[in-house]
């Protein structure tokens, strides 16, 4: 009988996009958004818009909520102020792993194989929301904008990872659910896997980002890495 904590698998590194791909965080900007809106007596907007665009960063959501660009006098202020609101939400975050990914990293963890975040989300929100969802001290690295001079999709974030973990990118993946995410995958030479149950834009078409393999569920990770097996 097979141990059922054992992967069956070559890969010796995981590496996740943070947002949309290892942790489901949209519940908590929608409500900052929202309260953001309401503080300047603006309508709520569909969660659904929040949804798609956060990936993009928080930059990304004063657009949308606004509808201003970066140049608008108003946009830095209102930009911090998110920023403000979502950290203080991380004390109550309603963040949470996808389906199935506890269990599988637990199996990586069983079986000595590191797993690490590599994320262009600033280190200060990321820590409090690993520290919050009790993963800081699973995670074996963690990469942030901070810590590079280039971010996603340069292809220095993931670098930096293999190198912390003294890793070999042939028989590491990265999964995020961005194209920049593919596009540094790439460039770094891991294998690239998309994440197409995360954010994705209603105009995004995942089978252009040429990622070398695409996820439609998160619990469809583990078979996956299973089927990566080399000689």
């Amino acid at each position: 009988m097979t141990n059922e904590t054992t992967l069956n698998t070559s890969i010796e590194c995981v590496l996740f996009d943070l947002d949309g791909t290892l942790i489901d965080t949209a519940a908590d900007f929608v409500v900052v958004v929202n309260q953001l809106l309401e503080e300047h007596n603006m309508p709520h907007i569909e969660s659904a818009l929040i949804h798609q665009t956060v990936s993009d960063g928080a930059r990304a959501l004063v657009k949308l909520a606004f509808q201003i660009e970066e140049e608008h006098p108003d946009f830095s202020s209102l930009n911090q102020r998110l920023l403000d609101l979502y950290y203080e939400q991380l004390v109550t975050t309603e963040a949470a792993l996808y389906p199935g990914l506890d269990e599988l990293l637990l199996k990586l963890e069983s079986n000595s194989i590191p797993w690490g975040i590599v994320t262009n989300k600033p280190e200060k929100y990321s820590i409090r929301l690993l520290e919050k969802l009790e993963l800081s001290s699973r995670c074996s690295v963690l990469i942030c904008p901070e810590h590079v001079s280039e971010r996603k999709p340069h292809p220095e974030p993931i670098l930096l990872a293999c190198q912390k973990l003294q890793k070999d990118t042939e028989r590491t993946v990265y999964i995020g659910d961005h194209v920049r995410d593919i596009q540094a995958a790439k460039n770094a030479d891991v294998i690239a896997i998309a994440a197409a149950y995360g954010y994705l834009s209603a105009d995004s078409k995942v089978e252009e980002w040429y990622a070398d393999f695409i996820l439609q569920s998160s619990t469809q990770t583990e078979s996956l890495l299973n089927l990566l097996k080399f000689a």
